[in-house]
């Protein structure tokens, strides 16, 4: 089989395992087996498609890393929807004193404080973070 084939096919495999991981890693590193298929193809030896292949993918997988789409946003738990599926959620707020609340949420009892900003008046409320038993809210938007 011709060296620029199984470049190729390297290539194929890395980017069907890409669909399984959703890290788009393994996607540079497919560009770096094109890279050397591509080298293959107009007749180098197999020792300058690995280097090629090599500093391709590193280059990619570098530029990646450096991206917005390599770097995770870390959100502090009380405020990441991942974690807490509480937040997003619409709480009814009837009374307000000084900026706080107690209400009836899913079977218990919560502290509400309003997010700064927020206007303090009965109605519909998001909660915007969780802080142990406190919920943080803001103004639900109509």
């Amino acid at each position: 089989m011709p060296d620029w084939m199984t470049w190729f096919g390297m290539a194929g495999i890395l980017v069907i395992a890409e669909i399984f991981t959703g890290t788009f890693y393994l996607l540079m590193i497919a560009l770096g087996a094109l890279a050397g298929g591509a080298v293959a193809l107009t007749g180098f030896v197999f020792s300058l498609q690995m280097v090629i292949a090599a500093i391709v993918g590193a280059i990619a997988t570098f530029l990646l890393r450096r991206s917005s789409f390599g770097k995770q946003r870390k959100l502090p738990t009380g405020r990441d929807p991942n974690v807490n599926l509480d937040i997003g959620q619409t709480v009814h707020v009837e009374q307000w004193q000084d900026n706080h609340a107690r209400i009836m949420y899913r079977g218990a009892m919560w502290d509400i404080e309003l997010m700064p900003g927020a206007a303090a008046i009965a109605g519909a409320f998001v909660i915007r973070e969780i802080r142990g038993s406190h919920l943080i809210v803001a103004n639900s938007v109509p």
